[in-house]
């Protein structure tokens, strides 16, 4: 029969085979003793040994190849050691969710490839000695993509962090808000902003490192409300990918406008390290903003900044910067500056304002 025939195909395709593809080994986790890889930018071969000893950087191009979530802990912490944080249950598909297949099996599939129980781990360790906690996101867990189990994760890094007086270190790695969970998904923008405000309150430090790719409500949230924000070197970091902003706008946008290097040379980054230098920075910075009263003592007429509270020479964070092969910033050409229309108060006409890096003139 027609239908007993189309019964038969279906429950082939979507059970069987998937079935049997669980029990193989995936060719993706099998890598061989031979096994080398291509840079995307310079088509150098890089034995993957070779690549995984130079911190998943090619040598030739320093291209920085995307790192899991436990690679990331593994360079981070002290001798690679760190304890799992306990994360809180949430509904794993709380709209039952079906778009070309089922959101509880993309979980499910999620959660074997990666073995990871969302996109977000959270550890706690050492850092040079000093006690840290971390969450690091991890863009093979359907993009990095924020749901109410990573919303959870960071709130609990977060707070846990606050009851521990440590510092937060954030690795953030996100294609944005979770589709599948819907209204759901982008609470969790509020809910993390407002567990980094208890960070704040409670005068820890919260540093955040952006990695490729850092965008949607990811960034448009916990991403950028840092102490400190670090980019390596290349990241995309954005809210809407440049295509669709270009699509939007139906104009020319400039060349790697939403990269690392890009977004230090307007303002919108502190530092973009290479990572061989990341830790060493991480570890600076850490015990700067835990320095308390001893980092207040600067020369006279040295500016000061602020981190959650304490007062820091503004004068160290560009030594630190400079010290750790932070790619500088170039200055800006006038052709290049932002200049926004504002209509004058007299006469109403249209008048031009050009936004400088050092003070807006009207």
């Amino acid at each position: 029969m027609p239908g007993g025939e189309r019964f038969g195909v279906n429950w082939i395709s979507n059970y069987v085979r998937p079935k049997i593809r669980s029990l193989l080994p995936s060719a993706k986790h099998q890598i061989s003793e031979n096994e080398w890889v291509k840079c995307p930018e310079s088509g150098q071969m890089v034995h993957h040994k070779d690549l995984e000893a130079n911190q998943f950087v090619f040598p030739g191009s320093n291209y920085h190849v995307r790192m899991t979530a436990q690679q990331r802990f593994q360079l981070f912490f002290d001798g690679g050691e760190y304890a799992k944080v306990a994360v809180p249950d949430v509904a794993q598909d709380p709209l039952k969710f079906r778009d070309g297949r089922r959101y509880a099996d993309r979980l499910k599939a999620a959660k074997t490839g990666t073995e990871l129980q969302d996109a977000v781990l959270v550890g706690e360790g050492l850092l040079e000695g000093l006690p840290v906690l971390a969450a690091a996101q991890d863009f093979r867990f359907m993009a990095g993509s924020l749901g109410m189990a990573a919303g959870e994760a960071v709130i609990t890094g977060m707070l846990r962090a606050v009851d521990k007086r440590v510092p937060f270190v954030l690795f953030a790695a996100s294609g944005g808000a979770r589709m599948q969970e819907g209204i759901l998904s982008l609470m969790q923008m509020p809910r993390t902003t407002i567990a980094v405000q208890r960070l704040r309150e409670a005068r820890l430090p919260y540093i955040v490192v952006l990695t490729d790719p850092t965008t949607g409500g990811v960034t448009a949230s916990y991403a950028m409300l840092g102490d400190v924000h670090i980019a390596e070197p290349g990241a995309l970091i954005c809210f809407a990918g440049p295509r669709v902003i270009q699509q939007t706008i139906r104009e020319q946008l400039p060349e790697g406008f939403q990269r690392a290097e890009y977004l230090l040379e307007h303002g919108m980054i502190d530092m973009v390290v290479h990572r061989h230098n990341l830790r060493s920075t991480l570890a600076k910075l850490c015990r700067m903003m835990t320095a308390g009263g001893a980092v207040t003592k600067v020369g006279a007429g040295a500016e000061r900044s602020h981190f959650n509270g304490s007062a820091l020479d503004g004068r160290t964070i560009e030594t630190l910067a400079r010290g750790s092969d932070v790619i500088d910033a170039e200055p800006v050409d006038d052709s290049q500056r932002l200049e926004i229309r504002q209509p004058d108060k007299r006469d109403g006409d249209p008048k031009t304002r050009t936004l400088r890096g050092d003070s807006a003139h009207s």
